[in-house]
């Protein structure tokens, strides 16, 4: 996820200070991972360098002054475009399971034990994200189902992968 696109896109709700996005940043998208305020600041520092946000007004507090900013025609622009751009499918042609299991094969370790608590893992994980999903809202549910999905490709890989051990094996020894 693009920081920066997605504050630009929060700020075309209104003007807005960087405490108030970072709390609606974390409440909609930062569940795992929040924001912390100085990745905030230093983004809407960047943006405002680039002529995508402007300060819309500053208020004296206890400590520094507190900047309101606001999204500018550029900043609305870029969104746009942002949006309209498709992401780049992801492949994992080269991953770091992959990478273990041929090493533990190559090294003579069990890459079958390897698979198994790599299974387990998976499995433990998807449990946890089911039972959230059951408990979150729409977009909860939205973010669960993805991570879900991909977790059932990794299963069906690691099943795959333990089916071939044996002609993997054979090969990477070559």
């Amino acid at each position: 996820m693009t920081i920066g696109h997605t504050l630009l896109g929060l700020l075309e709700a209104g003007p807005s200070h960087g405490y108030d996005l970072k709390r609606t940043f974390d409440e909609k998208f930062g569940h795992d991972r929040p924001l912390h305020y100085g990745q905030v600041y230093s983004t809407m520092s960047r943006l405002l360098k680039n002529g995508l946000v402007e300060v819309d007004g500053t208020e004296a507090g206890s400590g520094p002054e507190r900047k309101r900013y606001a999204i500018t025609d550029a900043g609305i622009t870029d969104v746009d475009q942002w949006l309209a751009t498709p992401e780049k499918p992801e492949p994992y042609l080269q991953s770091t399971l992959y990478t273990k299991v041929v090493l533990a094969l190559l090294t003579g370790r069990g890459a079958a034990d390897l698979l198994d608590v790599q299974r387990g893992e998976h499995l433990r994980l998807m449990r946890a994200l089911t039972e959230r999903k059951r408990g979150g809202d729409l977009a909860d549910q939205l973010v669960c189902d993805h991570a879900l999905f991909h977790l059932e490709a990794d299963l069906r890989w690691l099943e795959l992968a333990a089916a071939r051990l044996d002609k993997l094996a054979a090969e990477v020894r070559k």
